[in-house]
């Protein structure tokens, strides 16, 4: 989708990118913590300071105090390209200045743990309006599906014959928000703020059937950080 998109504010969007010439861009733990952080550290009107950062832990960072966020984060996925993430604007230009701070200190970090310069992104971060109800559940259960594609790569085009070790796998990748959308308590669950949402998913049973009825019956078209 064209960035010519001009995101207003109370509104939901799917922001997602990739890396660069689709190469892998969180290869170690340390890599996918890093960002997770951000995403909760940059989530606010003042600058961070990236040089403190190296010496606190992913549970240090999130101890810390976080005043007046710029946006509400509904759900999150990082994969080893790419990443997905579901944004509502609270506040003008929310959406566009929190990314900047993530994809910056990000970058930033990558470029020094791995010796490298330039750009790590493929370009501008993607958008898609969220503008329906129905969408924006189907963006939601599209995004915590993901990582099943680690273990299954065609399930989307040819189904999944087992669905049980499908849910088993997605219950054990700490590198998204259905864990904390399925109840496992975690200091992650600081990052999302499922009260923006309208009450979609009333009870982690609702949330879980609700993932599971796209896992089993309706076939994800997907949307690719192009």
């Amino acid at each position: 989708m064209s960035r010519t998109l001009v995101f207003s504010q109370n509104e939901f969007y799917h922001i997602y990118n990739r890396g660069t010439e689709k190469r892998i861009i969180f290869s170690i733990k340390a890599d996918y913590e890093r960002f997770i952080a951000l995403l909760y550290l940059c989530n606010g009107i003042e600058n961070i300071h990236l040089n403190n950062l190296p010496r606190l832990s992913l549970a240090e960072r999130l101890l810390s105090d976080q005043t007046d966020p710029i946006v509400n984060i509904v759900a999150y996925c990082l994969m080893p390209n790419h990443f997905h993430l579901m944004l509502q604007e609270r506040v003008d230009k929310g959406i566009s200045r929190f990314m900047q701070k993530v994809i910056t200190g990000y970058t930033m970090y990558f470029n020094k743990r791995n010796e490298r310069t330039g750009v790590l992104f493929q370009g501008k971060f993607k958008a898609t309006h969220a503008n329906q109800d129905n969408y924006l559940k189907y963006l939601i259960s599209y995004i915590h599906l993901n990582p099943i594609k680690l273990t299954d790569s065609r399930w989307k085009e040819k189904g999944i014959e087992d669905k049980k070790r499908a849910e088993n796998f997605l219950n054990q990748y700490p590198h998204s928000s259905y864990l904390d959308y399925c109840g496992k308590k975690r200091l992650e669950e600081k990052i999302i703020n499922k009260e923006a949402l309208p009450e979609y998913f009333s009870s982690v049973n609702n949330f879980k059937t609700i993932t599971r009825d796209w896992l089993e019956y309706r076939p994800l078209t997907e949307v690719r950080p192009r």
